[in-house]
């Protein structure tokens, strides 16, 4: 009796053992999940099959057909290309959306500039002013053509506005002369020597090129950062990788524990095997964020393009003035220099231009501003700019979280729960085999750490083509950047014969002070074959009343500022 008790005892045991084996291999969960995930298989296993098919999951019995585990293949690549993309989303959209407002303030702020002083100048003005404003017209066109990425040289191009006006203030100051191309490529030659604007030209200089290169680098480095964001996001799995990640993501389905994530350090050693490239791109990054940081310095500080825009009429009317002012002494030593001109006799012509600008050149006084819908536009844009300053701020703040983006990839898709365990305990996570702890050490970043990756196969010889081009095409913006923090323009910098570094600005590592010398880039002197303009003590008379004109017109742009 004894004995066969202890028969049914012994069965009992076995029975309720071999009903909890085959309750092991059900793969009832694995069916439900894959439905949840929208997967059509054509057939799933009701229970275990033997896994001698499976190429990347465990051979052992499984709940996988082949079917199955080449679909958890594409699937798992889909999905980590989604995960890269979602991870990078907000970087991408800071760069798209700060390029745009940047870049369509400074266009609106120039547009708006120019048409409001054109409106102005034809109201108050009227014809001597549309006979003239092409000098003013020209000078914007160029400062936009130059920040739109145009080939422009600013200094030479300021240099010829300035000749420009010396040639159109000077016949009107000699009307009674006949003024011929050739005496005016004369005058010219003396521009240096004369100094018609007194020190105007030299300071205005390096306010502009210094506003300008900081506005157009400044754009010109959010685009790149863009376009290398988006390149960068859009990634190319290898097929060593997408085994990987099948491995990651999916075979815990053919092993029938579909709801068991990833360790997070085997989901860390995976990620940076697939991302080698990706974090080598990190260390230039950084450098290129430093210098947009040192760049976005120069749009908050007394050089930005906003407050130039000030500048520009105030100093060319002092320049007015100033050749007003030493108008006869700067006529004699053109005559020194360049002859006497011959008379032109007083027409009805040269007497209209006299009797118009009749009056001394007075600057309005504040009370005295002018209204007009010129001026209120410009008001607006100053509101604008205060709000374009809080934007400075901001994406200062985005650029300084941006650091580091790259190699710190790995380690935000790996918090992810779609992918890892979490704070599940570590025998409770998926670890490539079975539920159980993970134990290989996690890799450094970047390719060259991959060589021993127990995860990823990566060819360390073979850097990716498509990741060196964006390392070299930041490496190039961040040459451009420092050198716009210094104000020079690096698309000239080689254009000098003489070496004395012809690049739009002045060159120094810190704000510029306006008196500084700019010798070293201004045009050469041009010997005449007459002898040079003498000073006198006694410069012969010429009149001074007739560049008014010139004079109320860059003082009506003045006055939409006060």
């Amino acid at each position: 009796m004894l004995r066969l008790q202890t028969i049914i005892c012994t069965f009992s045991v076995l029975f309720v053992a071999a009903r909890a084996d085959f309750k092991a291999r059900n793969c009832s969960e694995v069916r439900e999940a894959c439905t949840g995930r929208g997967f059509g298989f054509a057939h799933v296993p009701l229970q275990e099959i033997p896994g001698e098919h499976l190429r990347v999951c465990p051979q052992g019995n499984t709940c996988c057909t082949q079917e199955m585990e080449d679909k958890f293949g594409q699937q798992s690549k889909q999905d980590f290309e989604n995960l890269v993309d979602e991870m990078s989303h907000e970087l991408r959209s800071t760069f798209v959306s700060r390029h745009k407002r940047f870049d369509e303030f400074f266009l609106e702020l120039l547009e708006n500039t120019e048409r409001s002083l054109n409106e102005m100048f034809v109201r108050t003005y009227g014809k001597p002013y549309m006979q003239n404003a092409e000098v003013f017209e020209n000078l914007f066109s160029e400062l936009k053509r130059y920040y739109t990425g145009g080939n422009v040289n600013l200094e030479e191009m300021l240099n010829d506005f300035w000749s420009r006006l010396l040639e159109r203030m000077f016949t009107l100051l000699n009307s009674q002369y006949v003024i011929t191309e050739d005496y005016l490529e004369c005058i010219s030659k003396y521009t240096d020597q004369l100094k018609p604007f007194g020190d105007v030209p030299r300071k205005l200089k390096a306010q502009v090129t210094r506003a300008f290169i900081a506005a157009r680098t400044f754009v010109q480095g959010l685009s790149v950062g863009r376009e290398v964001a988006q390149r960068v996001s859009k990634v190319s799995s290898t097929p060593s990788c997408i085994r990987a990640l099948t491995k990651l993501m999916y075979c815990p389905f053919c092993q029938g524990m579909p709801a068991v994530k990833a360790c997070k350090n085997y989901c860390l050693n995976v990620m940076k095997g697939c991302l080698a490239n990706q974090a080598d791109l990190d260390p230039e990054w950084n450098l290129y964020i430093d210098a947009m940081l040192l760049v976005a310095q120069r749009l908050e500080g007394p050089f930005n393009i906003e407050s130039v825009m000030e500048p520009i009429d105030v100093k060319i009317s002092e320049a007015i003035m100033n050749m007003q002012d030493n108008s006869a002494q700067v006529s004699y030593r053109v005559f020194q220099g360049c002859g006497q001109p011959k008379p032109a006799g007083m027409t009805r012509s040269a007497r209209g231009v006299s009797d118009v600008f009749n009056a001394r050149f007075k600057p309005y006084s504040p009370e005295e501003r002018p209204t007009t819908a010129a001026g209120t536009s410009l008001d607006r844009l100053r509101i604008v700019w205060n709000a374009m300053q809080h934007s400075v701020v901001d994406i200062k703040e985005k650029l300084k979280l941006s650091k580091k983006f790259w190699s710190n990839l790995p380690e935000a898709m790996c918090v992810e729960d779609r992918v890892t365990a979490g704070n599940t305990s570590d025998e409770e996570c998926w670890n490539g085999h079975t539920k159980g702890r993970y134990f290989p050490e996690v890799q450094k970043d970047g390719l060259t750490n991959q060589v021993n990756n127990p995860e990823v196969g990566v060819d360390i010889t073979r850097p990716d083509t498509f990741i060196r081009q964006q390392i070299m095409a930041l490496r190039v913006m961040t040459n451009k950047l420092k050198n716009a923090y210094n104000g020079n323009d690096i698309y000239f910098q080689d254009s000098s014969d003489e070496g004395s570094g012809s690049g739009s600005g002045s060159g120094c590592t810190d704000v510029c002070p306006t008196e500084a010398d700019d010798a070293a880039t201004e045009a050469p002197v041009v010997e005449a074959d007459r002898s040079g303009p003498v000073d006198d003590s006694n410069p012969l008379c010429a009149p001074i009343a007739l560049p008014t004109m010139l004079a109320l017109s860059a003082l009506a742009f003045h006055q939409q500022w006060r």
